[in-house]
């Protein structure tokens, strides 16, 4: 377990109303950290800390430069104790953002936060979910599969792998000749221009 923090800019003020996330991710933090900067300067949504189980994972640098704290954990401590549960506990987290995290969620914090804990999946859900269909995986499969059309899947997270309800879907074309890694740019923009306002939105309406 460590935590890492550098504050770089002023604190916020807090509201009353201030809604306290935090985000798990798993590599090198793209959809975390546009996540942080989008909500940078709101006095309304708090980026409490991010969570990791991958000790030379990206975003862990990328929370040093932004002022996030970030923890690092392990196996151990995520699915056979209540370390980060409590920890979430202890943060009064509101949200739960999975962010790129590619770890089965334990069934004590899915129920905890039942309806507030949100993933981003990249493909039109329930096409190409699962244990396994994540990042390349599914831009690979899509493009073998000789699919028109790909997406993102804003979902809740219960505790059955792509299963939560669906929030928030979009689509973009796929050209003949697209490769995985044209498919995964063209994803990826998707996720960076739509994640930070669904998250918003909701945290806004409940």
């Amino acid at each position: 377990m460590h935590f890492f923090t550098k504050k770089l800019t002023p604190s916020i003020p807090k509201t009353l109303t201030m809604k306290e996330l935090a985000i798990f991710a798993s590599g090198s933090g793209t959809n975390a950290e546009n996540i942080i900067k989008y909500f940078n300067s709101s006095n309304e949504i708090n980026i409490a800390l991010v969570l990791t189980n991958n000790p030379t994972a990206g975003i862990i640098d990328k929370c040093k430069e932004l002022g996030v704290k970030c923890r690092i954990f392990s196996k151990t401590e995520f699915r056979e104790s209540d370390d980060i549960y409590n920890v979430l506990i202890d943060a009064k987290i509101d949200y739960i953002i999975l962010a790129g995290f590619l770890w089965f969620v334990p069934q004590s914090i899915t129920n905890r936060w039942a309806g507030h804990i949100i993933n981003i999946h990249p493909a039109l859900l329930p096409k190409y979910g699962g244990k396994g269909m994540h990042g390349m995986n599914v831009h690979r499969a899509i493009v073998e599969a000789g699919e028109s059309e790909t997406g993102i899947t804003i979902h809740h997270v219960d505790d059955v792998y792509d299963n939560g309800g669906i929030i928030f879907q979009t689509k973009v074309d796929i050209e003949p000749n697209d490769t995985p890694d044209i498919v995964a740019a063209k994803v990826q923009a998707l996720e960076q221009a739509h994640f930070p306002k669904v998250i918003e939105k909701l945290c806004k309406k409940n």
